[in-house]
């Protein structure tokens, strides 16, 4: 990837399009909006497939990231807490926290901070396709 400077922050061409990003939001993506949301997608990514392979498909994953960032320490992210709302049919509990585990150990960007920042996860299942 190669990123150029704009006058407010950076912006770089990716196969779906031009991607900004700016420390200021309303110039582009916050670097740690990117850093959360690639966290955040790729273990729901995970999840789906991992959950299609069980035979218990999703009909719908909503994942809602809570953030901890250090003020004293450059405000880094240090904790990022995930929580799934599973939608499905009869979706079993015990399953879909074994996929959870495959999904924290397959997901390459859970793996990539692992030792950096502290990621959690929880659920709920909702039959509720609504």
């Amino acid at each position: 990837m190669e990123f150029k400077m704009t006058e407010k922050g950076f912006v770089t061409n990716v196969e779906y399009g031009e991607l900004h990003v700016s420390g200021d939001e309303q110039y582009g993506f916050r670097p740690y909006q990117l850093l959360v949301s690639s966290i955040a997608v790729c273990s729901g990514g995970v999840l789906r497939k991992v959950l299609d392979k069980m035979r218990t498909p999703a009909a719908d994953i909503q994942i809602t990231a809570h953030v901890e960032r250090n003020e004293q320490e450059a405000n880094r992210v240090e904790k990022i807490h995930l929580h799934f709302l599973i939608k499905g049919t009869n979706m079993d509990a015990e399953k879909v926290e074994k996929a959870l585990a495959v999904t924290r150990k397959n997901c390459p960007m859970v793996q990539s901070v692992k030792d950096s920042i502290q990621i959690t996860e929880t659920y709920e299942l909702s039959d509720n396709l609504v």
